[in-house]
């Protein structure tokens, strides 16, 4: 009895000190979550509650609430963990349980009670992302939202048959084409949307300051001929060449060594072992002997080394022919693809001028004499770069550090590379996680097409929103374009902009609708992969707090709509689009797979999961138990 007793006063103990820590954390809401709305007025009617519970949230997340979630679960009660879209009301809710428990009577006393109840506060999230990205597919509150390819300019059957496979939102991205291919794909849209019975919202993606590597030379053009040798420098098998006519070439039927172009006339005289002598571009003697003729190429073998470039003589030894059918120069070969190979160590020049980079130049002991050197897109980022600080390019795929910036260059040093070295090309992504930039959210080609967006577009993506002053420049140019302004996207996507993130939102709410799109590619990039699943997560919270809707974008499905078949993870990783409004799929070849197996997926997930709220559906799974045992 005596133990009985004692572990009833803990518990009335635990109770009263849990109750006066939620009435505490209820005042400290109420009193620090005025301070900021002074910016109240200005945010649009339909986010005004919305607005509030953000503030709220933010405040409450200030603070460590895991040793008060605890004591909740203890005590069997709610712990405040899907708190977001009715942060006073799950708060009071709290409250008024402990204060049941503690015995007291009637109602505790909650001053300013007036909050988002229970109900409503989902309710605001669901019609603001049906203001955003219209009406749901039936069986699939997470809308779809498709990237158009170039193609879908000229063809109408694509974009029919993406909106009747389950496309909500056609995604026209304006850093490719013309306002002319785009006015096309909107077309072949609105003519779709009457022939399948389904409306869809146009959004458009301005490309805004992205920063990325600047050309690279050409390297010479040359073709390796050369065969496989043992160990010993032996020939084990000869290196295989196929010659193909000028005016009606084809590609070799089967693996080769080398392709080369020649003269149809010439062509048409080789016969099986004719030999072909040449000297090469390293001037050495070389051959090669006809081992096959075709209806659409010719066979040709060697055991040598040789190198050719366009303009190398190849002749037949028969001394017989005229000089025309005896001897011909090899066409001009399709250009290689420039790139710079950089392993760990390296330094890379990052130049100032937007001229073509070099691979490292080497000695004769492959000791590096000069090296390696790239431009950028954006050289106005040498006035805000600093030594020590981070540079990532091509999606993270290459790292390094600052190691000294001089007035024409930055001298960088790799630090992550795979370890046999990885390429870098041209027209790829540069991200400076670590420096400021004072680079514009909207550029001048943004300016240029955004007549174009706001009379066509539903809704209108902001590339690399950093700040709220982004936000209102944005606002302001399409408040000068006429009544029909878009609604506003910030694309998330460096981590200034995560960390300004509430900033942002409370200034989009200035307009009847917004939304928040987590860019994931850069945004990993920016704030390290590892991290990536932790923060959007954050985003997910403090936009549900805000009844904002989110889109989930980037590499969703990716192989499957680039090769037709999708890894597991990416199965796992779509389905976690759930927890999002709207998920984003980039075009592929085989997208239309990706729309139907996207759609498949949160049809499924849609009796699992809401937001992050597991539903408790019948499972089948319950039931084997029961029918194993009947049949034993």
């Amino acid at each position: 009895m005596k133990n009985s007793s004692k572990d009833t006063d803990t518990r009335n103990s635990d109770i009263l000190r849990t109750l006066q820590e939620v009435r505490e954390l209820r005042s400290e809401l109420l009193t620090e979550s005025q301070i900021p709305q002074r910016h109240l007025p200005a945010i649009h009617p339909a986010y005004a509650d919305s607005a509030r519970n953000l503030l709220q949230y933010l405040t409450l997340r200030k603070r460590d609430l895991r040793p008060l979630q605890e004591h909740l679960r203890t005590l069997g009660l709610a712990s405040l963990g899907l708190i977001e879209p009715h942060v006073l009301a799950s708060v009071d809710a709290a409250l008024k349980a402990l204060h049941s428990l503690a015995g007291k009577k009637g109602t505790p006393s909650l001053p300013d009670s007036h909050h988002l109840d229970f109900s409503k506060g989902h309710e605001l999230l669901l019609q603001h992302t049906k203001n955003l990205l219209g009406d749901a597919t039936p069986g699939r509150p997470v809308r779809i939202m498709v990237t158009m390819p170039s193609e879908a300019a000229n063809d109408y059957t694509l974009v029919h048959d993406l909106l009747k496979k389950g496309m909500d939102c056609m995604r026209i991205n304006c850093a490719h084409d013309e306002p002319a291919h785009w006015l096309r794909m909107i077309k072949h849209l609105r003519k779709a949307e009457k022939s399948v019975g389904r409306s869809c919202r146009v959004v458009m993606d301005l490309a805004g300051p992205k920063l990325r590597t600047g050309p690279i030379e050409p390297p010479p053009i040359v073709v390796k001929i050369q065969p496989s040798r043992d160990a010993f420098g032996r020939v084990q098998t000869s290196a295989r060449i196929w010659l193909s006519a000028q005016t009606k070439p084809h590609p070799a039927p089967t693996p080769t060594n080398a392709s080369l172009l020649v003269p149809s006339k010439w062509l048409r005289g080789l016969k099986t072992d004719d030999v072909i002598k040449f000297t090469d571009a390293r001037k050495a003697r070389r051959s090669f002997r006809i081992v096959d003729v075709t209806k659409t190429g010719v066979w040709a073998e060697s055991t040598s080394t040789a190198y050719i470039i366009p303009g190398t003589i190849i002749r037949k030894s028969d001394h017989d022919l005229k000089r025309e059918l005896r001897e011909a120069p090899v066409l001009p070969i399709t250009c290689q693809e420039s790139f710079l190979t950089l392993h760990q160590n390296d330094i890379l020049l990052l130049t100032r001028e937007h001229v073509p980079g070099r691979p490292a130049t080497l000695d004769t002991d492959g000791r590096i004499l000069t090296p390696a050197s790239i431009g950028c897109t954006i050289p106005s980022i040498f006035d805000d770069i600093r030594s020590g600080e981070s540079i990532w390019f091509d999606d993270g795929k290459i790292g390094g550090i600052i190691e000294e910036l001089l007035p024409t260059h930055a001298r960088v040093r790799i630090t992550h590379a795979r370890p046999k070295g990885e390429k870098l090309r041209a027209d790829k992504g540069i991200n400076l996680p670590d420096s400021t930039l004072r680079l514009s959210a909207l550029t001048p080609d943004d300016l240029a097409v955004l007549p174009f967006v706001a009379e066509h577009a539903d809704v209108v993506q902001l590339s690399f929103a950093n700040s709220a002053s982004d936000v209102e420049m944005l606002q302001e140019h399409l408040g000068t374009l006429g009544n029909k302004s878009p609604a506003i996207v910030l694309k998330i996507e460096t981590r200034r902009g995560f960390e300004n993130l509430p900033d942002m939102i409370l200034t989009a709410m200035r307009a009847p609708s917004c939304g928040v799109m987590i860019a994931r590619g850069d945004l990993a990039v920016e704030c390290g992969f590892e991290r990536l699943a932790e923060i959007q997560e954050e985003i997910l919270w403090i936009c549900e707090a805000a009844h904002v809707p989110v889109i989930w974008a980037t590499q969703v499905l990716e192989t499957l709509a680039k090769d037709g078949l999708p890894s597991r993870a990416e199965i796992s990783d779509a389905a976690m689009g759930q927890r999002a409004e709207c998920v984003m799929l980039n075009k592929g070849p085989h997208v239309l797979s990706a729309v139907r197996v996207l759609d498949d997926i949160l049809r499924r997930m849609n009796d699992h999961q809401s937001k992050k709220r597991s539903t408790m559906r019948e499972l089948k799974l319950a039931h084997t138990l029961t029918k194993e045992q009947a049949a034993t």
